[in-house]
C-alpha cells in the first residue's frame, strides 16, 4: 500500500462527499432559481421522448445494480442461493443492457443539444464537462461489466470494491482491498467520484428534487376576496 493509495482510495473519498454534499447546500441555497434541468422539450421533443426514456430508465436501473453490488456482501446472496457464477451472469445481462440503454439514451440526449440551437445556447460549461464524464463513467462501467463477468478474483470487484466501499461508510477505509482491485474498477470508481463532485454544480442537481409539494397542494387554487381577513396561501385549509 504505497501514499498514493491512501490519498486515492483513504482520502478522496471523503473530499467528494464534502464537495457534493457542500456543493449542493450552496446550490440550494444561493440558486434556487437555477435548481432545474432548463427543460427544452419546447424547442425539440421527438429526439427528447426517445433519448429522455432510455437514458432514464438505463440508469435506474444501473443505480440498482450498483446499489445491490455495492453494498450487499456476497454472503447474503449466497445464502439465498445464488451462487457467485450464477450473480455474475444476471449482473452482465442486466448490467450490459441498461449500460448500453444508458449510454444510446445519453448520446441522442447529446446530439440533440449539440444540433438544436436554443437548446446548445442553454447549455453551460459545467454541463459540457458533466456529459464528458456522465460518458466517461458509463463507457467504463459498461467495460468493468465485461471483465467482471469474467470472474477471476483480479476481476471480482465483489471481493475488492464493494468491501472498500462499505468500510467508508464507517470511516475506516479498506485501503488494501481497493488497492489490490484491476485498473478498470480503479479508473471507473475515480470517475464516478469525478462525477459526484460536479453533481452539484450542473443540472444533475434537479435528481435531489422530490415534488413532496404536489402531494398535499388543493387542486384548484383559489384567490381570496379582498378586504377581511389576509388572504390564506394555495396549500392552507379554511376553517
Amino acid at each position: 500500500m504505497t501514499l498514493l493509495d491512501v490519498m486515492l482510495w483513504g482520502v478522496l473519498p471523503y473530499v467528494m462527499v464534502v464537495v457534493l454534499v457542500g456543493g449542493t447546500i450552496w446550490r440550494y441555497r444561493y440558486d434556487k432559481f437555477g435548481w432545474t434541468t432548463r427543460s427544452s422539450e419546447l424547442y425539440e421533443s421527438r429526439l427528447l421522448r426517445i433519448g429522455s426514456p432510455l437514458f432514464h430508465f438505463g440508469i435506474l436501473v444501473v443505480v440498482i445494480g450498483h446499489v445491490i453490488g455495492l453494498l450487499i456482501p456476497e454472503s447474503w446472496t449466497s445464502a439465498i442461493g445464488l451462487t457467485e457464477q450464477g450473480y455474475h451472469v444476471q449482473a452482465f445481462v442486466l448490467g450490459g443492457i441498461a449500460g448500453i440503454c444508458t449510454l444510446v439514451g445519453l448520446g441522442i440526449l447529446i446530439y440533440r443539444r449539440r444540433t438544436t440551437g436554443p437548446v446548445f445556447r442553454a447549455t453551460t460549461r459545467n454541463d459540457k464537462l458533466m456529459y464528458v464524464v456522465l460518458v466517461a463513467a458509463i463507457v467504463a462501467g459498461l467495460a468493468t461489466t465485461l471483465l467482471g463477468a469474467g470472474g477471476g478474483e483480479e476481476h471480482n470487484y465483489r471481493d475488492s470494491v464493494s468491501p472498500w466501499f462499505r468500510s467508508l461508510f464507517v470511516l475506516q477505509p479498506d485501503i488494501e482491498s481497493m488497492a489490490r482491485s484491476s485498473l478498470a474498477f480503479k479508473i471507473h470508481t475515480l470517475i464516478g467520484m469525478a462525477l459526484f463532485a460536479l453533481w452539484p454544480f450542473t443540472r444533475l442537481v434537479h435528481a435531489f428534487t422530490a415534488p413532496i409539494g404536489y402531494l398535499f397542494r388543493p387542486y384548484i387554487v383559489y384567490r381570496s376576496r379582498t378586504g377581511g381577513r389576509p388572504p390564506r396561501r394555495g396549500w392552507e385549509r379554511v376553517s
